[in-house]
């Protein structure tokens, strides 16, 4: 097999102009590592197409758990509380998540015995029966647990965590990149004075014209998007995702925190109203904490405005508030004392910072959360946006093949010398800026150096060649 390249350009040629001189620059970064990241690219897409639709898969396949008829007067969380311990030790206990209507609440436990390290006991709200109990992981269910996982690392672990990182490093300047080119040939094409079309297709034209027409319009209409999950995505990777939570940690731009710290003994309510009639009594550090508390806790939470389906935590100690928060995405949390039903600590989601909004609506846009079953259809579009960039892309490399060469042949590579074309402050300013970005990102910067490492070669084998 031989990957045909064009020869180096020759001294002699003419400089272009320095947009012309950038737009080989990049068409020829954006070969590369499409050509090299694209595997990757499409492991993420077609794992992240099926992760998208975790939500709905999960009432799918946990329907019995997960629904229950609807109760104008359900039981008291307590009670609740107590048919899901059912012999279990109520030191276990984690938290509890209220119903939504036609829905089960969830009582989660501490379970070593089980790799995720908690279970969750179902339960149904109006009579108290137990449906059922799944191992589950920071609250996901077991499919959306192992799609997630799939979609992250492969189930390979640390290994795997590469290939995603390396992925979402990419993709964004993979579609940078494509942009500027799609832009820069529809501004040439109306120059010309052909028709030039950026957001539709042109179906008078054929093979790799086709194509690429086929490449670009969805490349443009899916870029935005294509960025969205490549943001999102090093949020969780492990190298650049520690750079992100150092420069939001800096900023003050990290999700604030409920102080659940409590002194050692607690003083009496204001009044009985703010206390619910609860008597102060001292609490010694260490003390264990009274389940039945929870209904106090939630009926302060409702006093507080906490609307929909709560999520109660419960402390390991009586000498710790219990934090109740509102599942929703954008929800507000507060923090009680168990023993005197104040509220220590609150955190409103609009007094969050802006970047912390943006950061927890990204996260559960990336997650298919944010609005429900449109959300998941936006994502599974965005995967198959993905996919159809990566199959024209190699296609049109496909069809640049020589077709007259001796055995297998692949498509020719982008002329090389765009980057001797630009002006010096420019290479220096694409350097300090690649740099920089390899350094914040750092397998964006060692596969980039990678990149340059191949075109060199290719370059020395080029001259050897004969013109």
């Amino acid at each position: 097999m031989t990957i045909t390249t064009e020869p180096g350009v020759p001294k002699s040629t003419p400089p272009g102009t320095e947009s012309q001189a950038l737009r080989k620059l990049l068409l020829r970064l954006h070969f590369y590592a499409g050509v090299f990241v694209g595997p990757f690219l499409l492991v993420a897409a077609l794992t992240g197409f099926i992760y998208a639709f975790a939500p709905t898969l999960e009432k799918l396949a946990y329907g019995n758990y997960l629904e229950a008829p609807a109760s104008d007067s359900p039981l008291p969380a307590s009670e609740q509380l107590q048919a899901a311990l059912d012999g279990r030790d109520p030191s276990t206990l984690l938290s509890l998540q209220t119903a939504e209507a036609g829905g089960s609440t969830r009582v989660v436990f501490a379970d070593p015995s089980v790799g995720s390290g908690e279970t969750t006991v179902f339960v149904d709200p109006g009579s108290g029966k137990v449906l059922g109990a799944l191992a589950t992981d920071s609250g996901d269910l077991p499919l959306r647990a192992w799609l997630s996982a799939l979609h992250k690392n492969l189930h390979l672990g640390e290994v795997g965590n590469l290939y995603s990182e390396l992925a979402a490093s990419w993709l964004g300047v993979i579609v940078l990149a494509g942009l500027y080119l799609w832009w820069t040939k529809y501004r040439r094409d109306r120059a010309n004075g052909n028709r030039g079309r950026l957001l539709t297709v042109d179906r008078s034209v054929t093979g790799r014209r086709s194509t690429l027409n086929w490449h670009g319009v969805v490349g443009a209409c899916a870029a935005i998007g294509l960025i969205f999950l490549s943001i999102t995505g090093l949020t969780w990777s492990d190298h650049a995702g520690k750079n992100v939570k150092t420069v939001r940690t800096e900023l003050s731009w990290t999700t604030p925190k409920l102080d659940t710290t409590l002194a050692a003994s607690t003083a009496a309510p204001a009044d009985e109203h703010a206390g619910h009639g609860a008597p102060a009594v001292p609490v010694a550090e260490g003390a264990p904490v009274d389940p039945s508390a929870v209904d106090g806790v939630l009926v302060v939470a409702r006093d507080q405005g906490l609307t929909g389906s709560l999520s109660a935590t419960i402390p390991a100690s009586a000498a710790t508030a219990w934090t109740v928060k509102e599942t929703a995405t954008g929800g507000d949390s507060i923090a009680v004392d168990a023993t005197t039903m104040q509220v220590t600590d609150e955190q409103r989601f609009a007094d969050w910072p802006l970047a912390a909004k943006l950061s927890q609506w990204g996260i559960a846009g990336h997650m298919g959360t944010l609005f429900g079953f449109a959300n998941q259809l936006l994502l599974g579009a965005l995967a198959l946006s993905l996919i159809t960039l990566l199959v024209t892309g190699y296609w049109m490399w496909w069809q640049r093949r020589p077709r007259r060469s001796e055995g297998f042949a692949l498509g020719t590579v982008p002329r090389r010398g765009a980057l001797r074309r630009l002006p010096w402050p420019a290479i220096g300013g694409i350097a300090v800026i690649a740099v920089a970005v390899g350094i914040f990102v750092p397998l964006l910067g060692l596969s980039l150096l990678g990149f340059l490492i191949v075109d060199v070669l290719l370059g020395l084998r080029s001259r050897r060649q004969p013109a």
